[in-house]
């Protein structure tokens, strides 16, 4: 069991039932999630000693964030309490050719106004073996990022590997920005996780890849990770490849590389798609895990694209599978029979 130390915000979604849209509903579903807090719920699952740091307010409505970790087994101690509100989301699920459309409504959130001295990161990395962090985080706010940047000199001065999964969001940030914040944090970074789009918006990066037009090919790929691994020191650069025919039918697969092997998952056919969000999410908890137990990165990135081909069927943002589920689709039993 290891010790997973994630930060970011946890959010209140809100969304319609079933594919209903907005303008239809008269309530919403209430579902827990968010970037970091989605993989520590998957690595709490696969049974390791998940830590979520973050801020949420004192009132009921930040207890309950806090209960939605507690319920998957996610370590909630290092959460400071305080500031003014949760920051929520509200997700419409998409069908067919109508895409899934996400309105955030997350300003002044208690994390995006907390302050340094809310955490004693020091005490957090303690004994830890991974710090797992998106771009989410930083995008939220300046202090944010400030937080993010204490964080990772923490997870340094303890010996901690440090993930990133590059998560850009538009309606968070511009590219400028993003680049202007994240190259610098790059430094810190042991295992950069992200899709083409992350890597150009964040860092700048494009591959040699038509992905709208399904022609990812993997040569493209392999230069690109070659390109951010001599520029910012990575140890592994891994990218998740989804190619999507419509909101409910994507394929699925990733690559991964240590500077020596590149190496290529095997593809899903995920149709229908239950409920895409926290997919990558679901690679990065799957990607901590296989690392960290596994003898060979090819061994821990099939677990990983296993896991989140795995989570779109699953309603909600937490990946609620275990490591047992999990290993059976990555060896093969992909059918859906019933399990008697």
């Amino acid at each position: 069991m290891s010790k997973i130390v994630t930060l970011g915000e946890i959010m209140l979604r809100l969304s319609p039932s079933g594919f209903n849209r907005f303008i239809q509903v008269d309530n919403f579903e209430v579902i827990w999630g968010g970037g970091e807090a989605n993989v520590a719920v998957s690595c709490a699952n696969y049974g390791h000693k998940a830590y979520f740091v973050s801020k949420l307010p004192t009132h009921e409505i930040g207890q309950a964030a806090v209960n939605a970790l507690r319920r998957y087994g996610v370590e909630t101690e290092y959460i400071a309490r305080g500031g003014n509100r949760v920051g929520i989301y509200y997700c419409e699920t998409g069908a067919s050719m109508r895409p899934s459309k996400v309105i955030y409504d997350r300003a002044g959130s208690a994390i995006a106004e907390a302050n340094p001295e809310d955490f004693d990161f020091d005490e957090i990395m303690k004994d830890a073996q991974w710090f797992h962090w998106s771009g989410i985080t930083p995008a939220i706010s300046d202090k944010a990022a400030e937080l993010t940047r204490l964080a990772c000199e923490a997870a340094k001065r303890h010996g901690v590997t440090v993930s990133v999964d590059l998560n850009f969001r538009k309606k968070l940030w511009t590219s400028e920005k993003a680049q202007s914040v994240m190259r610098p944090l790059m430094k810190y970074v042991d295992v950069c996780i992200g899709n083409e789009e992350d890597a150009e918006l964040c860092l700048g990066f494009k591959p040699d890849a038509d992905v709208e037009g399904g022609n990812t090919d993997a040569e493209g790929y392999k230069e690109i990770f070659a390109a951010m691994m001599k520029e910012f020191g990575f140890k592994y650069v891994a990218s998740t490849l989804r190619e999507s025919y419509s909101a409910t039918h994507n394929g699925w697969k990733a690559m991964i590389y240590d500077g020596k092997e590149f190496y290529q998952s095997k593809r899903y056919d995920i149709n229908p798609i239950v409920d895409r969000v926290g997919g990558g999410d679901s690679f990065s908890g799957g990607l901590i895990h296989g690392l960290l137990t596994m003898p060979t990165q090819g061994e821990a990135l099939e677990f990983a694209v296993a896991a989140s081909a795995l989570k779109q069927t699953i309603n909600g943002d937490f990946n609620l599978v275990t490591a047992a589920e999990v290993e059976a689709l990555a060896k093969g039993s992909a059918n859906g029979r019933v399990q008697r």
